[in-house]
């Protein structure tokens, strides 16, 4: 069938009609409502992140069920979903139920080579490249039933459950289910976009004693207090480590880096007590630092999390409960632009002015 999908190449995108092949037995077609645009996506589109090229972008997608595989038993057409990361489901990690480490994760999600990819699209007699087992920058798109979450409650406005996919799964799962602190414990998270807030939403709902929120900012910093934070920093007007220092009274229990600034993840360790762990969520760089004098002596854990460690199928539908009951209000950090201003959409989360966009496909 043919669709209309966001194709990048040679650092450009564009709006292009392509062809999505039929499904196979495991598969699901999805009619696409809204779909997250995320800084991974920015990151393939400017080779930051190695993929075949052509690829159709997008990886927060939101749908409605058009047609479903042969052995296809756990959803129907009219389905309400949301599609997550890619994984095998059969690796050692995938069994033990953390399908975030699978050991598949990067040539099922970002590909190998445009000879080995799996993709159901093509361009004339052109093959194009998957993202993340969905390519959901598009009107169309096809996912396996092991990525696709069904959403129970079609009152939701389904537009705006695309980010919990990626984005949101990834901040709010790294504190609750990754370090998941106790009530007295303390959290300080660089970094307030939609990952960051997200996490500071997940600190909130793990009732932190203490939570600290650092960006340059600060009318980020001001949805953050009024996301949960206790406490915030301006890291460009202050020293964002002595005053969490100052605040915990000698560092934090927990940090998280969600800025993809590598010189920030030093600052997250220095910003943690002895036995802290620091948890790297962002796409950073590198950095050199001595690795004695900073974690050794204090016991400290630093550790990277992918995807919030979640199960998509358990987790998104507790972050929709949580957001049903007032507790996760995920919705003030988005703003739709419709299927033509993607550009738009991509200068205003580069420029700071959007968090998290989503592009509706009407």
């Amino acid at each position: 069938m043919k669709i209309q999908a966001y194709v990048a190449e040679d650092a450009k995108v564009a709006l292009k009609e392509v062809e999505l092949k039929e499904i196979g037995a495991d598969e699901i077609l999805i009619r696409v409502v809204g779909t997250g645009l995320c800084h991974t996506d920015l990151g393939v589109l400017h080779s930051a992140i190695p993929t075949p090229m052509p690829i159709v972008l997008g990886h927060e997608g939101a749908g409605i069920v058009e047609r479903v595989g042969s052995a296809v038993t756990e959803f129907e057409v009219g389905d309400h979903v949301v599609a997550s990361f890619n994984y095998c489901g059969k690796c050692a990690n995938c069994l033990q139920g953390v399908p975030s480490a699978c050991e598949n994760f990067f040539q099922d999600n970002f590909g190998v080579s445009m000879e080995e990819t799996n993709s159901k699209i093509v361009d004339g007699d052109k093959k194009v490249a998957n993202l993340f087992g969905q390519s959901s920058l598009a009107t169309y798109f096809v996912s396996n039933v092991r990525n696709t979450v069904k959403i129970e409650d079609k009152e939701i406005d389904l537009a705006l459950l695309g980010p919990l996919a990626c984005g949101i799964q990834t901040g709010a799962g790294t504190v609750l289910n990754k370090l998941r602190p106790k009530v007295s414990e303390s959290i300080v998270v660089f970094g307030c976009g939609s990952v960051g807030l997200s996490a500071i939403m997940g600190a909130k709902l793990a009732n932190c004693q203490t939570i600290i929120a650092v960006d340059l900012h600060d009318e980020r910093l001001e949805l953050a207090k009024e996301l949960g934070a206790t406490h915030v920093i301006n890291g460009g007007k202050e020293d964002a480590v002595k005053v969490v220092q100052e605040i915990t009274n000698g560092g934090a229990h927990y940090s998280i880096e969600s800025s993809g600034a590598a010189p920030v993840v030093l600052q997250a360790i220095r910003s943690v007590r002895a036995l802290g762990t620091i948890a790297v969520v962002g796409a950073s760089g590198n950095l050199e630092f001595h690795i004695h004098d900073e974690l050794v002596p204090m016991n400290k854990t630093l550790v990277g999390v992918v995807e919030g460690q979640a199960i998509p199928k358990q987790f998104i539908p507790e972050l929709i409960s949580y957001y049903k009951d007032g507790k996760l209000p995920f919705d003030k950090l988005i703003k739709t632009y419709e299927m033509t201003e993607l550009e738009q959409a991509i200068q205003d989360m580069e420029s700071g002015k959007t968090i998290k966009p989503v592009i509706l496909f009407n």
